[in-house]
């Protein structure tokens, strides 16, 4: 499924957008290595795998897990592959210098089970906090007036309504002919209920840059892991100072 282009955001010191969790440093939006592929990427985007005291081995969802970490960045279907011929574990040894591990065969269910719930619940801390908006009439009141810095539409979202949406965003921004549209979220409208305890949510605004950063990266991360980080990437902000050394732990 392909998610179309949303508005660059920027971490409120630049003039530029970038994306969302790069604050034009080097330690703001480091790399990482993949212990499965050996591909570098943003930490942003690849999923963090820690152990536990008894030596399992869990998603990291967060990244904030204490101890050596371990980061893979590619898709559920992928890792699947990886952990079924062995390939997993092998890499998950070096990276964790021969430690005792066990791997749960569920890992991957566990991985998607773990982004979505971080996901989720940073929307539902930006509902508390008053910055997420939802309800088609009151985000095309803020849309129109230039207040959204970012739109999302439920998996099964009717089509004229995100279209709708959409136009009075462009409308807003100054941008119509642009072709911008609001994300297609990987969760339905059943979903996005549950997780903001909401009556049939199915389009989501914010009103602020700050609120969409954090809300950036654990899409990005739960994107990447459903095989769709690729279309996600809005690009990078001129000036911006090249990423960290690329590393594979912690």
């Amino acid at each position: 499924m392909r998610i179309p282009h949303n508005e660059p955001l920027d971490s409120g010191t630049s003039g530029r957008a970038d994306r969302p969790g790069n604050h034009g440093s080097a330690a703001a939006d480091p790399e990482r290595k993949c212990i499965l592929t050996g591909d570098h990427g943003s930490r942003d985007d690849l999923l963090r795998l820690a152990i536990s005291p008894e030596g399992l081995v869990m998603p990291d969802a967060l990244a904030r897990a204490p101890g050596r970490g371990a980061w893979i960045g590619t898709s559920r279907a992928d890792l699947e592959i990886a952990l079924a011929k062995g390939k997993l574990k092998g890499a998950l040894a070096r990276a964790f210098k021969g430690a005792a591990l066990t791997i749960p065969d569920d890992l991957p269910a566990r991985a998607e089970v773990a982004l979505r719930k971080a996901f989720t619940e940073r929307l539902g801390l930006e509902m508390k906090s008053g910055r997420l908006l939802v309800g088609s009439d009151r985000i095309a009141e803020n849309a129109r007036g230039g207040m959204v810095k970012w739109l999302a539409h439920a998996s099964d979202a009717s089509q004229d309504g995100s279209r709708k949406l959409d136009q009075a965003w462009r409308v807003g921004e100054d941008e119509e002919g642009s072709g911008r549209r609001g994300f297609t979220l990987p969760l339905d409208r059943a979903a996005l209920s549950v997780a903001l305890g909401r009556d049939n949510v199915v389009h989501l605004a914010l009103t602020d840059r700050a609120a969409a950063s954090r809300l950036d990266v654990p899409l990005r991360r739960l994107l990447r892991f459903l095989g769709q980080g690729e279309a996600s990437d809005p690009g990078t902000v001129e000036g911006a100072a090249p990423a960290a050394a690329p590393s594979d732990a912690t």
